[in-house]
């Protein structure tokens, strides 16, 4: 079947108004039962047929969002942040007459990873293209970012949800997260990114302290995790990717190795024996750099987080007014559906096995009369959410506990 069928207006309708879960979703942006601001406020996107974009739209509970989505029928929706005033009545609250300010105030700390950031590493695909061996890609950098959110920044409520084609999208919902500023947005993002520079730049990591002629400065201790992971995965990367066989890939690896009678070593031996395996290929480069300098022996270090750590699109996390398309939606291409990742068991999904709308549609119907997404293969990730939710909704109760001791206190 064709893309185009795949996510036909029919096809997509039908989705909405079946299988969709609207008021998870709801919950999930609103963190309480009630409406709130939270989501009164929030900004809603919507992409029609012929590519019409509408901006601005919002919605006072979760029937009137499905409402909306289901006389739209968009191909996709998209999320934004919690506005001052309702985004629908912004030009109001621009008015100098009302003196007022239409300025974004929430909004959850995002981040996007995307497998094309890796073309110059994986050999298995390319482009828009995605399989389960380079999955490992992004399975590692959802381990490491799930961690470094978690233990640096003392952030617990992260919901990894699946693009519905080649990447990953991460939504941090605690309420320090949800208030950071554009500032502050930066300077978590400034803290993570790690590979920088473009195709030119063959070096790409350069994260060390101050080092001298001998020693080239020590790795921050933030990024240990990050090392150790990257190491964890490194031989069977190599031994999948062969991210060394090639000429282009070996030379490109020698450009990362300081040592100039190392680099030339090498060369000419790999120059005679081109068939030569990655992993044997660094396990002579290893050899090679045993015994020498401390920074030879960092630069190793260097070289597996340059193949391993995540490659952030930097621009998705820095501001809050970014829309960022909604968990459950349909990607256009796949017909795959955008559902929640467990990052406790993410090296076991498979992006080919995610099910599809009209898969779905199918179970739907197989199920008879009056069945909706509890009945379909939906279900395992729409209880993922609800989980996700519950934690939220807790801490939320926590919270307010805590505000109502403390303003007894107060009054006492």
């Amino acid at each position: 079947m064709s893309d185009s069928a795949e996510t036909s207006p029919e096809v997509m309708l039908q989705f909405y108004r079946m299988l969709y879960p609207f008021k998870s979703i709801f919950t999930w942006l609103n963190q309480e039962h009630t409406p709130k601001d939270l989501f009164t406020n929030r900004e809603f996107a919507f992409t029609l047929q012929g590519d019409v974009y509408l901006r601005y739209n919002c919605f006072s509970n979760a029937e009137e969002l499905k409402k909306q989505v289901c006389a739209l029928n968009p191909t996709r929706f998209e999320i934004g942040p919690m506005y001052s005033s309702r985004p629908s009545e912004r030009k109001l609250a621009r008015s100098v007459k009302s003196g007022k300010l239409f300025t974004p105030l929430k909004r959850e700390l995002v981040f996007d990873i995307d497998m094309t950031d890796y073309d110059g590493v994986r050999t298995c695909c390319t482009s828009a293209g995605i399989c389960k061996r380079c999955w490992a890609f992004i399975a590692n950098a959802v381990r490491v970012l799930d961690s470094a959110l978690r233990t640096q920044f003392g952030y617990h409520h992260l919901l990894w949800v699946y693009s519905g084609r080649r990447g990953i999208h991460l939504w941090v919902s605690d309420d320090e997260a949800m208030g950071l500023t554009d500032e502050l947005r930066r300077a978590v993002v400034g803290a993570l990114t790690v590979i920088e520079g473009g195709k030119e730049m063959a070096k790409k990591v350069n994260v060390r302290g101050i080092g001298t002629k001998s020693h080239p400065g020590d790795l921050p201790p933030s990024l240990w995790h990050a090392r150790d992971e990257g190491k964890n995965m490194w031989h069977p990367l190599l031994d999948d990717q062969e991210c060394f066989l090639s000429e282009d890939g070996w030379r490109t690896l020698l450009k990362l190795v300081p040592d100039k009678k190392i680099v030339e070593t090498l060369e000419k031996r790999w120059e005679k024996q081109p068939g030569i395996k990655s992993s044997k290929k660094w396990d002579e480069l290893d050899a090679e750099v045993k015994g020498t300098s401390a920074r030879n022996l960092a630069a190793l270090d260097d070289i597996i987080l340059q193949y391993t750590y995540p490659r952030l699109d930097a621009e998705v996390s820095k501001h809050r007014n970014h829309l960022l398309k909604a968990p459950f939606c349909v990607h256009p291409k796949t017909g795959r559906v955008c559902v929640p990742v467990d990052p406790n068991h993410v090296e076991n999904f498979d992006p080919n096995t995610v099910p599809t709308v009209m898969q779905l549609l199918q179970e739907l119907d197989k199920a008879g009369e009056g069945a909706n997404w509890e009945h379909t293969s939906l279900k395992p990730y729409v209880d993922m959410l609800d989980r996700h939710v519950m934690g939220i909704l807790d801490d939320v109760r926590r919270r307010e506990r805590a505000k109502a001791v403390l303003q007894h206190d107060l009054n006492w």
